[in-house]
């Protein structure tokens, strides 16, 4: 045994020795690979950068709750470790809302006896015995259209049900459960595939049990609120939704609503500031939201952790790619499939970063070359480009090889994918935009097309107010200015009520409440925006 407990202690002395001999000889290898190229400097301080990471809120200031098992979802507990920034801190109230919410969604989702009764009711067409509002209630989110329009949708859904007191349930379609991990600890969001209504992701305007049929067919009624109830509504509010189908937003509807106990909603849009009409909800939100233009800040953060798979994805590219810049900047170019490589949107995009110092001139032929500074002092910037088309990658890429910078800032492009056409539902599409959205949102800086879901949640995830480039009323001239800094980091609800439901007459829902203006990429859409905009 003695001989035993030498042999730790020679092998520790060895150890020792080796350690330091690589001490001593570190530093000179640094200097002298240094002389060469940044990387060693740069990747040095990246490390030391990502040491220091775990120190941050890891639990975004209580918007996540403690005590899951970080193997079944890396990002969530990750992902602050790759922002640079912190973000906005939630509302203690809204902290405590959502305590309480994961409450709700455990007492009454699916496996309890609550849920497997409200599913019998809903079965039997008959709406539930007790007067008053039944003490479960439920909201199911249909799933369609591209992944941004989704993930808004989704986290319009669910503020609805806080608001309403109603369990969120996801329709899995569109590889909902692949894409994203579980957001409530002890539970789930996805739909159970034995729902009654086997037919309800083809549910449309034309269907009978559409809250705006009902009441035009005074099944229910928005006076006599008192009259019996169907088992369930449809709420539609898609792109084609009617005047009818957006009394939604009245507090009328909403009083009748309130006592079903299952509503099934069809939306491709953020409907929030449509939220922020509805007089009945207006103090919730102001103690949920004390900083109006947090609430997909917030809700996005706290909803939308990427799955295991798509994390991999994520943090490969960053620490690959991104890691080692001084600054990253994103910039999201949204082009539709048939749309030709347009020599006029790529002025827009360079003109946009480099007029508002994103991205730095280049010095013309013939030029003197800036001073530059040693190669492991200077400044980088990686540039992020997010596009289903790789020519705009490849144009930015060419233009910062083949000539410096007036700065003398070394600029890499990137690009992770380019699908050239936008494939709905299709997995591995889908699989790769989660990525380059979540990516996005990891950059300092952010230029977007204007009207776009995909630069929507990114701008909302990172907490950045992003340059948003217009959209030219004639394509081949570069508009003047070419970009221009968004009113708020939210985005803009695209198909919004134009009815005042006070005065009972058609508005301008801009001009009702103080916390819900214009966007300046849709005119007439509706947008939150911070106090004393």
């Amino acid at each position: 045994m003695k001989g035993l407990d030498r042999r730790p202690r020679r092998w520790g002395c060895a150890a020792n020795a080796v350690l330091l001999a690589f001490i001593i000889t570190v530093p000179s290898m640094v200097v002298f690979f240094g002389a060469r190229t940044s990387a060693p400097a740069v990747w040095i301080n990246a490390a030391n950068a990502l040491r220091l990471a775990p120190a941050r809120d890891r639990l975004l200031g209580g918007l996540l709750a403690d005590g899951v098992d970080e193997r079944s979802c890396h990002s969530r507990h990750q992902s602050a470790m790759y922002r640079r920034r912190a973000g906005r801190q939630p509302s203690p109230y809204l902290v405590s809302k959502l305590r309480q919410h994961e409450a709700l969604q455990r007492r009454c989702g699916p496996g309890t006896a609550a849920y497997s009764h409200a599913q019998e009711q809903l079965r039997s067409g008959k709406s539930h015995a007790s007067v008053g509002s039944p003490e479960c209630k439920y909201l199911v989110s249909i799933s369609y259209r591209g992944l941004g329009n989704r993930i808004l949708a989704t986290a319009s859904a669910f503020l609805y049900a806080v608001l309403t007191d109603r369990v969120l349930l996801v329709d899995p379609s569109n590889e909902m459960g692949e894409l994203f991990c579980e957001p409530f600890p002890g539970t789930t969001w996805l739909l159970p595939p034995d729902f009654p209504l086997t037919s309800y992701t083809n549910f449309s305007i034309q269907t009978a049990e559409s809250h705006a049929n009902m009441v035009k067919n005074k099944v229910i009624s928005t006076v006599d609120v008192a009259q019996g109830l169907p088992a369930f509504a449809y709420i539609h509010l898609d792109h084609d939704a009617t005047g009818e189908d957006k009394q939604f937003y009245c507090d009328e509807d909403q009083r009748v609503l309130r006592d079903i106990q299952w509503l099934v909603m069809r939306t491709d849009s953020y409907i929030v500031p449509g939220l922020f009409l509805v007089m009945a909800f207006q103090e919730e939100l102001d103690m949920l939201f004390p900083e109006p233009d947090t609430v997909f800040h917030h809700l996005g953060r706290y909803l939308f952790h990427p799955s295991n798979h798509v994390w991999g994805l994520v943090t490969r590219y960053h620490d690959a790619y991104l890691a080692a810049a001084h600054q990253r900047v994103g910039i999201q170019v949204r082009v539709f499939g048939s749309a030709p490589n347009s020599p006029e949107l790529l002025e827009q995009i360079t003109t946009c970063a480099q007029k508002e110092g994103l991205l730095p001139e280049l010095l013309t032929a013939g030029a003197p070359a800036a001073t530059t500074s040693p190669p492991f002092r200077r400044r980088s910037k990686a540039v992020l480009v997010t596009s289903l088309k790789a020519w705009y990658y490849d144009k930015l890429k060419s233009m910062y090889w083949e000539h410096a910078t007036v700065t003398g800032e070394a600029v890499g492009v990137h690009q992770p994918s380019h699908e050239e056409y936008q494939h709905f539902g299709a997995r591995s599409h889908d699989t790769k935009a989660w990525a380059e959205i979540y990516l996005l949102s990891l950059t300092d800086v952010l230029v977007t097309s204007g009207g776009s879901t995909f630069g929507y949640v990114a701008q909302g995830l990172s907490g950045l107010t992003p340059w948003v480039m217009f959209k030219p009323d004639n394509g081949s001239v570069v508009p003047n200015p070419p970009c221009g800094r968004d009113v708020s980091m939210e985005p803009c609800f695209h198909a919004p009520p134009f009815y005042d439901c006070r005065i009972k007459q058609g508005a301008d829902t801009g001009k009702i409440v103080p916390q819900v203006q214009h966007c300046i990429d849709v005119a007439w859409g509706l947008k939150v925006v911070p106090p004393n905009t």
